[in-house]
């Protein structure tokens, strides 16, 4: 399942995501959203878990969550229209 994590500190980084993600089960892939120029972080990532009942278990917990002082948004990804 491919989810999407939003409303994070410009500082974190792909591996902090990954080791919370990891409490949760497998996850293939971690993309953390960059500015194309300044390569600053957007705020936000999508994070790939094989693994549909560990993803929903890791959205139903961690949606609201605090992580690094704010409050992340988790839900499944939905394909570009």
């Amino acid at each position: 399942m491919n989810m999407y994590v939003g409303d994070l500190k410009y500082k974190v980084n792909e591996s902090d995501l990954r080791e919370v993600m990891e409490a949760y089960g497998t996850v293939d892939s971690v993309r953390l959203i960059t500015d194309r120029d300044t390569r600053r972080s957007k705020g936000f990532a999508f994070i790939e878990m094989p693994e549909s009942a560990e993803a929903q278990r890791a959205i139903t917990e961690l949606n609201g969550a605090e992580y690094a002082g704010r409050q992340m948004v988790v839900k499944e990804a939905m394909p570009k229209n």
